[in-house]
């Protein structure tokens, strides 16, 4: 199976690959993770995107589909799983390019739709702890005391990039670049599976699921 999970922040991708590439065994491929894995190893395409991001500027959709390209052709026979990627319009037809190129296609998107009233509720509510890492929420998953991690007894921080303003930036961005994806990807005859994330995460998770047993029977 050759899969895209699409959704906006806090939507929840991050659980649902993680559920979906245990059970399917598929390769999980986060954009985020191959750039910094390339600028890491010091490869030529980590060193193109350096420069850009070294300028403040950034990184060009060419060079981001190429890293991507790179990972696929490392996909187990069982296939992979794109997280949060294409992230616009153009990088979905890049990458459309690129597979057609090497006689792959996706086969499936997974668009987790959700409310931005639902994401803003659960980013703002979440709080981490800045020793151990580990992540509470104010509402759904309560540390044992309030405010205080129960693994060190560290004060629980709000991330900055949990903060109101932040996280309707970001809903921003999504609305205007890459929820338009999810429509290229129905007008180009993909199979697209509309998802309520805003269930909770086993009843996502159950939904996500059923469609992807389909698909692998198929």
């Amino acid at each position: 199976m050759r899969i895209v999970l699409l959704g906006a922040p806090g939507a929840g991708k991050g659980t649902q690959c993680k559920r979906i590439v245990d059970r399917y065994g598929l390769l999980h491929l986060s954009s985020g993770d191959i750039l910094r894995q390339q600028r890491a190893e010091g490869t030529e395409l980590g060193g193109k995107a350096q420069k850009y991001m070294d300028s403040g500027a950034l990184v060009p959709d060419q060079i981001i589909v190429e890293m991507m390209a790179d990972a696929i052709k490392n996909a187990p026979d069982a296939g992979f799983i794109l997280d949060g990627f294409p992230r616009t319009i153009n990088q979905a037809a890049e990458l459309d390019k690129s597979l057609d190129c090497s006689g792959q296609k996706i086969d499936a998107v997974l668009n987790l739709e959700i409310d931005d009233e639902v994401v803003v509720r659960r980013m703002t509510g979440r709080r981490s702890c800045p020793q151990c890492g580990a992540v509470y929420h104010v509402e759904n998953l309560k540390p044992k005391v309030e405010g205080i991690c129960d693994n060190d007894g560290t004060t629980l921080v709000q991330r900055s990039d949990d903060s109101a303003e932040v996280v309707a930036n970001r809903l921003k961005t999504y609305h205007l670049q890459t929820e338009p994806v999810v429509d290229y990807y129905k007008k180009n005859s993909s199979t697209v599976y509309d998802i309520d994330a805003n269930k909770d995460v086993d009843g996502v998770s159950a939904s996500v699921l059923e469609k992807l047993e389909a698909l692998a029977k198929a």
